[in-house]
């Protein structure tokens, strides 16, 4: 009887202690921890930035605002975040996807890119993910890819504001040439094809061409004056991108009286084709906040472990003669110093 009590009393004890045991078990799930109310312990940040072209001027907007927005908020949060520039001098998707590549091999923590060819950069922006590095998209997605978010205009919107404002100014009838960039660039077929979509409602409004080109200001420029000499039946064009208005040679080669002009972007240099006339509009990227909001959206994602929408879009501002004074004052508070003094003395 003893020795039964004995062995009941073992019997217990066994059992507790395997109850505890399967509670302390170290591979069951643990509740998930309130990130937004964890602290972050991180005190340093590299975001590694890969815009198209270090020589359009779009993206060097684009790094200013990056940069600005990486010092504030380093000084709002007490950390060390840096923006690491690696774009190449001109347009290479090959060359992005190993610039991606390279930089998350030395340990970059995020990566910021606008890509001129998706499918040059869609596979290692998954390997990178798969490595722990987040990729944001700005500009130019990769949305087949395994990107958080992407910051910019909807580019389908913007090819049909494009054309629906040259209608306008041309009364819905014009033979139209569409310059287009590059022609891998996904943000940019999707341009042409809303233009396209835009002016297949008005009966008058022809589609001469599209045309491609490299986004240099003197490549594009000069494939403007090859397309108006090889086809002069063009009376209209719009411009997906503002490229050919980086340079001032179609200032004394576009004459408002045979060939109407709606472009996208309005940054300074090509505010003197608004002031003179010869482009009555411009349809305005924020470019500087492709890097400013971008920055501040992939801290949110990474540092502070907020939600983050996968889309964001940026809205276009129109820019008129009768507007110019505010856009260039718009300019200069985000830093840029090439805005010229006329347009600012005209602001009130």
């Amino acid at each position: 009887m003893k020795k039964l009590l004995i062995f009941g009393a073992i019997l217990v004890l066994s059992l507790v202690l395997i109850s505890n045991a399967v509670k302390a078990e170290p591979n069951a799930p643990a509740a998930e921890p309130n990130k937004s109310a964890a602290q972050p312990q991180k005190k340093s940040i590299t975001i590694t930035m890969i815009a198209k072209s270090s020589t359009n001027p779009v993206f060097l907007s684009a790094r200013t605002g990056a940069e600005d927005k990486a010092k504030e908020l380093s000084k709002k949060l007490g950390i060390d975040i840096k923006i690491d520039w690696r774009t190449p001098p001109v347009e290479d998707g090959q060359v992005q996807a190993q610039r991606i590549a390279q930089a998350v091999n030395e340990g970059t923590d995020c990566v910021l890119l606008s890509s001129s060819d998706a499918s040059k950069v869609t596979g290692v922006i998954n390997d990178a993910v798969d490595r722990g590095v987040p990729v944001f998209a700005f500009d130019s997605d990769a949305p087949n890819s395994k990107r958080f978010a992407f910051y910019g205009v909807d580019d389908i919107e913007t090819g049909q504001m494009v054309m629906k404002n040259l209608a306008e100014l041309v009364k819905g009838k014009a033979n139209v040439g569409i310059m287009a960039g590059n022609q891998n660039a996904p943000n940019l077929q999707k341009r042409v094809q809303g233009a396209k979509m835009e002016a297949a409602k008005y009966p008058d409004i022809k589609i001469v061409g599209t045309f491609y080109h490299a986004e240099t200001p003197q490549d594009a420029a000069a494939e403007v004056l090859r397309v108006m000499n090889a086809y002069p039946e063009i009376n209209a064009f719009a411009m997906i991108g503002g490229w050919p208005l980086f340079t001032t040679t179609l200032l004394t080669d576009l004459d408002p009286n045979k060939v109407t002009v709606v472009a996208v972007d309005a940054l300074p240099a090509q505010l003197a084709y608004i002031e003179k006339g010869i482009v009555p509009i411009l349809l305005a990227q924020s470019t500087y906040l492709w890097g400013s909001v971008s920055v501040e959206l992939i801290i949110d994602k990474i540092y502070l472990h907020k939600e983050v929408p996968v889309m964001n879009k940026m809205e276009l501002v129109k820019v008129t003669k009768e507007t110019l004074p505010q856009w260039a004052k718009q300019l200069k508070d985000w830093g840029f110093t090439d805005v010229p003094q006329r347009y600012l003395k005209e602001q009130k």
